[in-house]
């Protein structure tokens, strides 16, 4: 196996070595809380001498991604980062990235959106960008992160998907906690991750090709967005085979899912993020107190792994989904609607409840996930309903 460091370290500074080991040509850079320390540590590392990035300052989060959609049309290989009102700011940039089939990797500190103000944790921020055309990783630890942005690379760059990708971690809680964690050294990454050869470069002199065309009405958009929709698709078995591959070096498991005591539960939690690690917690307790319950971490929710979640949930009584971000208006959180939907064509239909948590950093405390086990065992007895749509916590 590959010479590997054991380091302690906060979830930005494993994201920024990653992205160092990475060596893009380019990045395009603007702070915003809780993003700004992968860029600081970034910046550092090219002022050292330690990669040789091209690292553009911009006046915002708009200019940051424009830049970065321009110097991935030219051929480059491009990283950046951004949280909250930044990725909000890059929305129409989103879907030009995308819609341009641009590889770029941007890492995305997950933070609740205005209004009111708060700088704290939830997915808001990257579940507005769900339909935006870009693959979207989720990491509940540091080591995850540093991980899912190493595969991201590989995967955005496959000559299958040439898309973009997102790796997200959750702020604060992954971004600024301190972790243990195991990094790669700089060969074995470089060699993994290979040289990008672009094949539709602005700045190829020797094969001439257009970006950002107009298909306005009768011209070719709908079979645009058609091939979008393909190469999202064959991005399942890129993502599988990539994780595969990264795993095998690593030593450390990959899965579209990763699930816990589902091999005989009768109940279980879906959840993604940091708040995982709390009710697989919450899970053993139980489980040593004899309650047959599970949890199904959702690791890629872009593209949703529906086939790996049917597999996980069919045998269970009921089931909980836990958003940390609002859908207003739909029968869910983002989350929840996904699970349910996937869920739909099993011959036995399996009760599903939605419990939105610890928006704008509320606390998640075990008790909160100890009551989802218990609401669900009851289900599970025939002695309750389904709640619906439940605001854990809330006052």
């Amino acid at each position: 196996m590959p010479k590997q460091k054991t380091i302690a370290a906060t979830g930005n500074v494993l994201v920024a070595e990653a992205m160092r080991q990475c060596a893009p040509d380019m990045m395009a850079a603007y702070p915003i809380t809780p993003q700004t320390t992968i860029v600081e540590e970034f910046a550092k590392f090219v002022a050292n001498g330690r990669v040789h990035t091209e690292y553009v300052t911009v006046e915002s989060e708009h200019s940051a991604m424009s830049a970065c959609i321009g110097a991935s049309a030219a051929g480059a290989r491009v990283m950046t980062a951004t949280s909250s009102q930044g990725l909000a700011y890059m929305w129409e940039e989103l879907h030009i990235a995308s819609g341009m089939r641009l590889p770029i990797v941007m890492a995305n500190a997950n933070r609740a959106l205005s209004a009111p103000i708060n700088i704290h944790c939830d997915h808001s921020d990257i579940m507005g960008a769900r339909d935006t055309g870009w693959v979207i990783l989720f990491a509940e630890t540091a080591q995850e992160a540093y991980d899912n942005t190493i595969m991201s690379v590989r995967i955005a760059e496959h000559p299958d998907v040439l898309l973009p990708v997102m790796t997200t971690l959750d702020g604060f809680i992954t971004t600024h906690s301190i972790d243990r964690a195991e990094v790669m050294d700089d060969e074995t990454v470089s060699a993994f991750v290979g040289q990008y050869v672009p094949e539709n470069a602005l700045l190829d002199p020797e094969r001439n090709v257009t970006h950002g065309a107009f298909a306005g009405l009768g011209g070719p958009y709908f079979e645009f967005k058609h091939s979008q929709r393909l190469a999202i698709e064959r991005s399942r078995d890129v993502v599988k085979s990539v994780g595969a591959e990264w795993s095998e070096i690593s030593g450390r498991p990959f899965g579209m899912v990763e699930t816990f005591g589902m091999e005989d539960a009768e109940v279980a939690i879906v959840v993604i993020g940091s708040t995982a690690g709390n009710a697989r917690h919450v899970a053993r307790g139980l489980r040593a107190q004899g309650m047959k319950v599970g949890v199904v971490k959702v690791r890629c929710f872009r593209p949703f792994p529906y086939a790996e979640l049917v597999q996980a949930l069919s045998g269970v009584k009921a089931v909980a989904v836990l958003d940390r971000a609002e859908s207003f208006g739909a029968e869910g959180g983002p989350l929840y609607l996904e699970v349910r939907s996937a869920l739909y064509d099993l011959a036995t239909r399996i009760p599903a409840v939605d419990y939105i948590y610890g928006l704008g950093g509320s606390d998640v405390k075990t008790e909160l996930i100890e009551r989802v086990f218990n609401d669900l065992a009851d289900i599970a007895a025939g002695t309750a309903e389904p709640a619906g749509l439940v605001y854990l916590g809330a006052r």
